[in-house]
């Protein structure tokens, strides 16, 4: 029993936030303590919550160093139907799942896409660890701080592991995320920077060992986007000295910004020694710096633009952004990276690799992915 493609059930999905008439998801609100491993694992309850993983890998046998850049990311969605009936085929959760590997050589995504019912092992999302299934495609706890993620797409397939090298990034106040002025408008949140990636990719018949960082992302949300905004603009990067960066912003139906935020993780001696360790190397480390900001000290200021030669919708792709007294510029590493998900879960977004300059030096600080979201229309969760 494969995924079957879910579209006109998604529709029934994409009702305005605060409107979900008898179901009662469960707020996002300051205070609560997130625990690991246990938030790993799903929160069934909420609406809505994703596992992302982004990187930058090199094939490891190669001399000549040419990166590419991959993406894998699962969603859960409690419907809000069916809740009381108790046969195993009730539409109460369904997961959808998106891949894509970005090959500068090759000009544009490889990319794949699945949604499924959760029951019968086939599709879930296990509480109290990571453990998430559809279908082949599976991302899960492989031992403290080792994750594995397996895809399979129509041209492409990846096993690839991810080993911690630094503690749980805490984003917003403690891990609660505002995304708006309605502070229903939130999300709980954390990352997982400078991920150490081993692994193997295939593209067609060529199977590749690759190594690289990576930069891990989960949210849950019953509230992610309230209904005067458009989308979004999200930035994560690893940073070259062992730091890490993630700036958002909300834009509201008139393209302007609606919110935003910044979390930036310094370096530390411990940290940077990592940085330079192996891939697939994991250690125990110390704290470092963590500092957030809010609205008013991040500022995004577009330069430049690409449109889809396929929907026609313009994306800004690259950009400057300040984040306190720091001033980078984002450079796409690939230009055509659009990712069509309407057969799933009716989005048209942007994601891509990328690397951050600092204006002050001209020097590369860090790489990282780049996602962009309602440039083909208001998004819906």
């Amino acid at each position: 029993m494969r995924p079957r493609r879910l579209a006109p059930f998604v529709l029934a999905l994409l009702a305005p936030l605060h409107a979900h008439g008898a179901v009662a998801y469960p707020p996002v609100a300051p205070g609560y303590e997130l625990v690991f491993p246990r938030d790993e694992g799903s929160h069934p309850d909420y609406r809505i919550e994703w596992w992302y993983v982004t990187g930058h890998i090199d094939d490891a046998a190669s001399k000549v160093k040419a990166p590419r850049g991959f993406q894998v990311t699962f969603f859960r969605v409690r419907t809000g139907l069916a809740a009381d009936n108790p046969s195993s085929f009730a539409p109460r959760q369904v997961l959808f799942a998106h891949a894509a590997l970005a090959d500068p050589a090759h000009g544009k995504l490889r990319h794949a896409q699945r949604s499924a019912r959760t029951g019968f092992d086939l599709a879930y999302a296990r509480e109290g660890r990571l453990d998430v299934k559809l279908d082949d495609w599976s991302i899960r706890e492989a031992g403290p701080g080792r994750y594995v993620t397996v895809v399979h797409g129509e041209d492409f397939d990846f096993e690839i592991t991810l080993a911690a090298t630094q503690p749980p990034l805490l984003q917003g106040e403690r891990g609660f995320s505002r995304k708006g002025p309605d502070p229903r408008a939130a999300s709980y949140y954390y990352s997982l920077p400078q991920l150490a990636v081993s692994g193997e990719v295939k593209v067609g018949d060529a199977t590749r060992k690759v190594s690289g960082q990576a930069w891990f992302d989960h949210e849950w949300s019953s509230d992610y986007v309230d209904e005067s905004a458009l989308g979004w603009d999200w930035l994560g990067v690893n940073m070259t000295d062992g730091g890490a960066l993630m700036a958002f912003r909300m834009r509201d139906r008139q393209g302007g910004e609606r919110w935003a935020g910044a979390t930036m993780r310094g370096p530390s001696p411990a940290l940077r020694a990592t940085s330079a360790a192996g891939a697939g190397e994991a250690r125990s480390l110390g704290s470092a710096e963590v500092k957030t900001f809010g609205r008013e000290q991040v500022a995004w200021t577009p330069l430049e633009s690409w449109r889809s030669p396929r929907t026609g919708v313009t994306y800004p792709v690259q950009w400057r952004v300040q984040v306190g007294d720091r001033r980078y510029r984002i450079e796409p590493l690939l230009l055509d990276a659009e990712l069509d998900s309407r057969p799933t879960t009716g989005i048209l977004y942007w994601e891509g690799p990328i690397r951050l300059v600092d204006e002050a030096t001209g020097k590369e600080a860090g790489r990282g992915y780049l996602e962009l979201t309602g440039y083909g229309g208001k998004l819906d969760l």
